[in-house]
């Protein structure tokens, strides 16, 4: 199954590379199916109108004056994942769980830009690019893109939809920024959804994932993959990481994803342990051809791919870090002391860490 999602994923990241609007992935029988079980999860899944929190604003406040170091700036660009729809509190967007993380680990104050929009297609990033590179005296220097589910739902084509957000990391990558793109999540998941329409949409997701990789490592930068919302956890307990529409993720869903990318957004800016950069065949890491690289994450949520050298790329799991005021499932708790690359050995963010304007 991976090599076959492969092979889809190199034919969409070649199409989008040539301008080519990208074949359906599915037949005309088979489209129809689907537009049906759409308009029937529509019903069920409801959903809510609510303008997601305002989280724009400095987390960190407590390291303004630490070796007189100007803040770090963190864009937020995508949908209605990335904009924090489903939850009513600013701190409780991924956003801010992530503004708020960089700052623990960097020990420096993060300034958070956020421009994402709900309901946003991968032909919106354009124009959120746009804003984020306004101020030619505040790029920022990390962005993070989580974008694919609504051009899955609204039938974008596949290598149009790569194309864009191609398009978009190369902007910022050229404006100075690192990039950290959370793929296409895994729209099987989505608890009132049946088959065949479940089936369905797990394909097209993880085939647009895939390929999203292809094009972004080709753009400079890293993803990571969102599959089934960042974790296993949203398949068994869907009533806790959902939000009341079934739909979105809920406080505790977002706080899971924050977490597997806060690890793959602070390597971004060298603030990670070198030793970690290493893959480790006991977390099934290791250097695999893009494509295949790209398959395996689509398959498996928060898994990160990186460039390696040439056609190869660095597929790692890296492990995951409890975010500050939120505990960390059991399973996964861990609690060692860390040395920043370039800084002090410190130890893991207290518990009542707190972003400071929200």
């Amino acid at each position: 199954m991976s090599r076959s999602r492969a092979r889809a994923a190199r034919r969409i990241a070649a199409a989008a590379a040539y301008g080519g609007g990208g074949a359906g992935l599915l037949g005309g029988a088979v489209l129809g199916v689907l537009l049906t079980e759409v308009a029937l999860a529509k019903r069920v899944v409801g959903g809510s109108g609510d303008t997601p929190p305002q989280a724009d604003g400095r987390y960190g406040s407590a390291f303004v004056h630490r070796l007189g170091n100007p803040p770090l700036l963190l864009g937020m660009l995508g949908d209605s994942t990335a904009a924090g729809k489903g939850v009513h509190r600013p701190r409780q967007t991924p956003g801010a769980l992530l503004a708020t993380g960089l700052a623990a680990v960097a020990e420096l104050p993060v300034e958070l830009h956020n421009v994402a929009l709900s309901g946003a297609q991968s032909y919106d990033l354009e124009r959120q690019v746009t804003l984020l590179l306004a101020d030619p005296e505040r790029i920022p220097d990390v962005c993070v893109i989580m974008i694919g589910a609504n051009d899955v739902t609204h039938r974008v084509p596949a290598a149009r939809s790569v194309r864009l957000l191609t398009e978009a990391v190369r902007r910022l990558r050229e404006a100075g920024c690192e990039v950290v793109v959370g793929t296409c999540p895994d729209l099987g998941t989505i608890e009132p959804v049946y088959q065949p329409l479940r089936w369905l949409a797990r394909r097209m997701s993880r085939q647009l994932a895939a390929a999203q990789t292809i094009g972004v490592l080709e753009a400079g930068g890293r993803t990571v993959s969102l599959g089934d919302l960042l974790g296993p956890e949203f398949a068994s307990n869907p009533r806790e990481l959902f939000g009341p529409d079934n739909y979105h993720p809920s406080a505790e869903g977002y706080a899971t994803a924050a977490m597997a990318v806060l690890p793959t957004l602070c390597a971004a800016l060298g603030l990670w342990p070198e030793d970690e950069e290493r893959p480790d065949a006991a977390r099934r890491e290791g250097i695999l051809p893009v494509a295949r690289a790209a398959a395996q994450a689509a398959a498996e949520g928060g898994t990160e791919v990186s460039v390696a050298r040439g056609r190869w790329a660095l597929l790692k799991h890296r492990k995951r870090r409890r975010l500050p005021g939120h505990a960390e499932p059991a399973a996964r708790r861990q609690a060692q002391p860390r040395t920043v690359r370039g800084m002090r050995p410190s130890q893991p963010p207290t518990p009542g860490f707190r972003p400071s304007d929200n």
